[in-house]
């Protein structure tokens, strides 16, 4: 019997023996936490069924382990109380008693071990993948690169969807009436097709974050400097939302993690539209842009990409993240703040660091560079960059 039917069977037989029911609605539709959820959320991977299973069943063994000890207990003080007329026992120890308190913990420890370590085992064979995904953490979004198999070579930023105005502000209230996916709706969701291995590589460009799907119980650390790997198996299609579970900064709450499960058909068709939208994305680097052409076109960039840390005033915040507002790196030369966006830039004065941005465009960071000398006071003497000046900077 292979490893899948192997633990496709043992999934079979605690589902069997344990089912608790969610008693909310049915959370694939929504693909996010419910109201009045009992349990966890329902899972749609075969190693998220057996850990759903496992955590209801050792909740059952601890339950009975408790109302046995405790039950215990209390009959003993209740019924061998000094008023009833109970005189203590006048023993010292028992070599039955003491065998018994080690061993049958013991045996419990390793019922429940057992099965436990068949999940981490399962939860690390990332072999064989049909679809291998980089992840990238960063502040506050993450970043997605198709590595090997169907789609390979697409590559996109996902950011929060939800709008500001639902959020508000420290001290302001709210402007629109917030949604039902409020916080866990994104811009770029990753898809993925129905019954394929997925496999993730995770890394970090800036500090810790933490990639988790509940619905496939996956939860994996991304650590700068660090490659760590997990994988899963959708085997229902539908939409399934997280978030980041590492604390990473004042913004940690505002990036949510959104994958799609379609059928093989649909992902195909997904894929073909994207490298459609890459192509037609694509700018000549060597197409020579106007400076108010560069202004709108980065204006729109920083405030997808900058404005969580750089604030759209651009005075960033204080002790935490640099102004642009007069800032050496923006007035001085030009090849200076392209190696900051391509390479990146850890400062004593600031705790937090600036993650580099290779995976933006030429012209997209030729863009945000460009409107960064041209906005709010700055008045940078070397104030247009091309799409050309920043593919030389990529080769050097």
């Amino acid at each position: 019997m292979t490893y899948a039917k192997r633990l496709k069977a043992s999934v079979a037989v605690l589902a069997s023996s344990v089912a608790v029911p969610v008693l909310a609605a049915d959370p694939v539709v929504t693909g996010r936490p419910l109201e009045h959820q009992l349990n966890m959320q329902a899972p749609v991977t075969g190693i998220g069924a057996y850990i759903y299973s496992l955590h209801n069943w050792m909740m059952i063994v601890c339950l009975v382990i408790f109302i046995g000890v405790f039950g215990v207990m209390f009959y003993s003080v209740f019924k061998h109380r000094k008023s009833l007329g109970h005189k203590p026992a006048t023993f010292h120890e028992s070599t039955a008693v003491e065998i018994a308190w080690t061993v049958v913990p013991f045996l419990i420890v390793i019922g429940m071990a057992l099965p436990a370590t068949h999940a981490v085992v399962a939860m690390k064979d990332t072999s064989n993948p049909d679809l291998t995904i980089k992840v990238t953490g960063m502040q506050w979004k993450w970043g997605y690169d198709y590595l090997k198999g169907e789609g390979e070579g697409i590559s996109f930023l996902s950011n929060l969807a939800t709008p500001r105005t639902q959020v508000g502000e420290p001290g302001i209230a709210p402007t629109v009436a917030r949604t039902e996916n409020y916080l866990l709706e994104v811009d770029n969701p990753v898809v993925v097709p129905v019954n394929k291995k997925v496999r993730l590589v995770l890394t970090a460009n800036d500090v810790i974050h933490s990639w988790t799907i509940p619905a496939f119980a996956v939860k994996q650390d991304a650590i700068p400097g660090f490659v760590r790997d997990t994988w899963f198996r959708a085997e229902q299609i539908g939409t399934y939302r997280g978030n980041c579970v590492e604390l990473c900064g004042k913004e940690h709450a505002f990036m949510p993690i959104v994958v799609k499960v379609v059928s093989a058909e649909e992902y195909s068709t997904w894929v073909a539209g994207e490298k459609k939208k890459m192509a037609a994305l694509a700018d000549d680097p060597n197409k020579v842009w106007t400076i108010d052409e560069l202004k709108t076109r980065g204006e729109k960039v920083y405030t997808t990409n900058c404005v969580a840390c750089h604030q759209a005033s651009g005075q960033g915040v204080p002790n935490a993240f640099a102004s642009l507002v007069g800032s050496p790196v923006v007035t001085g030369p030009k090849a200076e703040q392209i190696a900051v966006l391509l390479h990146g830039k850890h400062s004593g004065k600031y705790p937090s660091a600036m993650p580099p941005w290779p995976q933006l465009s030429d012209t997209d960071i030729a863009s945000v560079i460009t409107y960064t000398r041209n906005n709010w006071t700055n008045k940078a003497e070397e104030n247009i960059v091309q799409p050309a000046d920043v593919l030389a900077a990529r080769g050097k």
